[in-house]
Formats: C-alpha cells, structure tokens, sequence
C-alpha cells in the first residue's frame, strides 16, 4: 500500500517538540533520586566555594591552605630535589629601582658575586646590608633572611609576667617611687618631658646588700609594663672564645632596638662590670672586652632608643667608674636594711597566705629582728611554719615565730651578708 503524501511531510519536516516532550525526554535512564542527588551534590560545591573562600582569608593570614588541599608527598619530593641555599650578605644594589638592577653579594670564605634576582623574590624586598640566601649555581638571591640574633639571646626575653606586684616588695616605698619615675612615666606620659625639653633618665642601678629586694622590684617592673622585658644574668655573658660576650651584647641591644619599647635587666653585674686592671695574665680582658661593649651600646655613637637598662648588685664598689657615669645610668638607688615599720610589713606580706592565730604581734617580731634583710624574715616565716608542721598543728602559734627568730636571726648569725657589706660602703 502506498504511503500517503502527508506522512511523507511529516518525514521530511518533523514537528519541534515542546516543553513537556523535552521533559519527558530528560527523564529517560534516570533513577528515581537522580534530580534530588544532583541538587544536593550542587549545594556540596557551593558550600565546599564557600568553604574555600573562608580558608582564602585565613591562606593569607597564615600562608597555610586548607588540610584537605595538602600534598605532602609531592612537597616532600619538591623539597628533596630543591637545592639548599646558601646564606650571603647584599652589600650593595647597582641601579636600584630599575628594570636591570643588580646586587652586589659577598659570600663569606667564597667570594664577592653580582647576581639577579630569583623569581619568587621582588625588588622591594631586598635592602643593602641584608642577609639573603643565594642558590648555589647561579647565586641568585632567592629569598630574604632575618637578621641575625643569637637563640641564647632571644630566650633571655620574659615572654610569661610574673606574679610579683608593687605590693608584694615590703618596705621599699622610697625605691619603688624612684623606679616608677624612671621606668613607667616615660612610657605613659612622654609628653611631659618633651614639654619641659629633656630627656628621661635612661638606667637605674640598684645596690644594697643580698636579700633587700632588688630582683624582686625587678619583677614587679616586668609585671607593671607592657613592653619587652630581657633579663640578663651578668655571668651568662662571660663567654669562652673572644669577642663572643661583645658580640651577644651587641644582639641584645639589637633585639631591644627592634621592640617599640624595652627593658634590659642585668641582674649580678659586677660578673661583667668589675674595674678594669691588668693582672698580667690577660685572663680578664674578656670579660673587659664585655663590659666595655656594655657601656658602648649604652651611651655610644649609636642612638640607644627607646631601652631602660636596670641593674643590680650587691657589690657597688667593684663597679667600672665608666659604668655608673650619668647619662649611662643616671640613678643609683640604694636598698638599705629596712627599719622596724618596714619589716612589720614584709612579715604581714609573707604570713599573707599562711594560716596564722589571730593575735600574732608582727612588730615584737620585727624589734627582735634588727639588721635584718627581708630574706632573713621570709626564711624565719617558713621556719614557723615547719614548727607548726612538726608540732602537728594547723595554724601557725606566736611561739612558732619566736622559735623561729631565735633559730633563723640569732642562730644563722654568723651567716649573715649585712656586717660585710656594710665594709664595702
């Protein structure tokens, strides 16, 4: 049977389909949860941008991407074929600021080189007088290095504060004030003195014999302030080759420098600051060497910035004339024995938190401790209490002090450091 001429257009001309026959069309091969999964796995992606954008912002804060974007077996295998550099000083640039600027490196025990650039470093970043790591074929300069500071010093900054308040050194009123105005005022009122046209005491030396609180005030300073706080003990400073004292010395400054403002703490200085003589050996010209680097970088060529230097010592006397000028250290404040009102407070600040009777007569116990340091009473405190411990009791009696005064004061009298200080002043 012939076929009939409409068909026969409808052959030629198929008719477009419509929006439900598309439809229809789309849904052929698909499971019943296909539309709802393809909905979900686009929200998982958007939320994954969203996730990645937010990672974004923290990649920058610190350089690290997400944990899910690592690869460390690719980087390990990176790292394994990339070459150590080599660490150089940049003495000088030719042409700075230019298309075909130069550097002028010096590698140490090698040789001096001009290089470019490597391709991760921009122009910007490098400076003369800087240290830079160097490839070892070509000796571009790859990366820029921080100056160089010795770990032993950088562990000398208190990163913790301590515990110790204004209130917790007994009996040193006079001391505390003059500390404050030397430390504290310039810091939070530096427009005082640019009013009046001078310039702030730089250095305080405390002195007075073993045990009258100066490291303690110490402590209560690194407490009070905000800035950086680097205790220096003077004997960590007396090194074994020459030159290696002078040379920490001269990092530490550099360190305090680079802090908006600093405090530098020598506890114990006549370890390094002790009068200059020859005794023929040439055994303490290290030491010399030291101190002198010491009162160099304390009122040298350079400008000492914002850093207050306190020191400490029990032996004033011993001390280099060249140290103690003013304008090096400007104040020298005294921590004598503390009188009878003075002691009855560092008994009532040490008994603070032990569990004593309630009528302990603090100043019979200071009148019976003459000439003493308020190590001495903090050493009589803990004894009453080992009275107590060995009695069985809870609380500490006023006999236990008593005992305690005779056993600490009278007893250990030939131990005690006031009479030889006193020689010395």
């Amino acid at each position: 049977m012939a076929p009939e001429p409409e068909d026969e257009l409808n052959e030629k001309n198929p008719r477009p389909l419509d929006e439900d026959d598309i439809a229809l069309l789309k849904t052929y091969g698909l499971g019943p949860y296909s539309t709802s999964i393809k909905k979900t796995e686009k929200e998982i992606k958007e939320m994954a941008k969203k996730v990645n954008d937010l990672c974004g912002i923290k990649e920058s804060d610190t350089g690290l991407a997400a944990p899910s974007q690592w690869d460390l077996v690719s980087d390990k295998q990176m790292m394994q074929e990339e070459q150590p550099l080599q660490v150089a000083r940049c003495t000088k640039i030719i042409n700075p600021n230019t298309e075909d600027a130069k550097y002028i490196i010096n590698v140490k025990q090698i040789a001096k080189f001009v290089v470019g650039l490597g391709d991760k470093v921009s122009p910007t970043d490098i400076e003369e007088g800087m240290r830079v790591g160097v490839d070892r074929n070509k000796y571009q300069i790859q990366i820029p290095l921080p100056p160089k500071i010795d770990p032993s010093v950088t562990m000398m900054t208190v990163e913790e504060k301590p515990d110790v308040t204004y209130n917790d050194v007994g009996g040193c009123k006079e001391q505390i004030e003059k500390m404050r105005e030397v430390v504290e005022l310039p810091m939070l009122h530096p427009e005082k003195f640019v009013k009046l046209g001078i310039d702030p005491p730089k250095g305080v030396l405390c002195y007075g014999p073993p045990g009258t609180g100066k490291t303690l005030l110490a402590r209560a300073v690194a407490n009070r302030t905000d800035a950086c706080f680097i205790r220096v003990i003077g004997s960590e400073l007396v090194q074994k080759y020459v030159g290696e004292g002078a040379r920490m010395v001269r990092e530490l400054f550099q360190m305090a420098r680079s802090k908006k403002a600093c405090i530098v703490f020598f506890d114990e200085v006549d370890a390094i600051g002790g009068a200059r003589f020859d005794d023929g050996v040439g055994g303490d010209n290290e030491v010399q060497r030291t101190m002198l680097e010491i009162v160099n970088q304390l009122d040298g060529f350079d400008a000492r910035g914002n850093i207050k230097v306190l020191m400490a010592t029990n032996r004033p006397d011993t001390l280099d004339p060249a140290l103690l000028r003013p304008g090096r250290l400007d104040r020298k404040v005294e921590f004598g024995l503390p009188d009878l009102e003075s002691r009855t407070q560092i008994f009532k600040i040490h008994t603070r938190t032990m569990n004593c009777e309630r009528d302990v007569r603090f100043e019979l116990l200071a009148r019976l401790c003459p000439n003493s340091t308020g190590a001495d009473i903090r050493s009589v405190c803990t004894e009453a209490g080992m009275y107590a411990i060995r009695a069985r009791r809870k609380t500490v009696t006023e006999k236990d002090f008593l005992d305690a005064v005779n056993k600490v004061i009278k007893g250990y009298q030939k131990f005690s450091a006031t009479p030889k200080y006193m020689v010395y002043n």
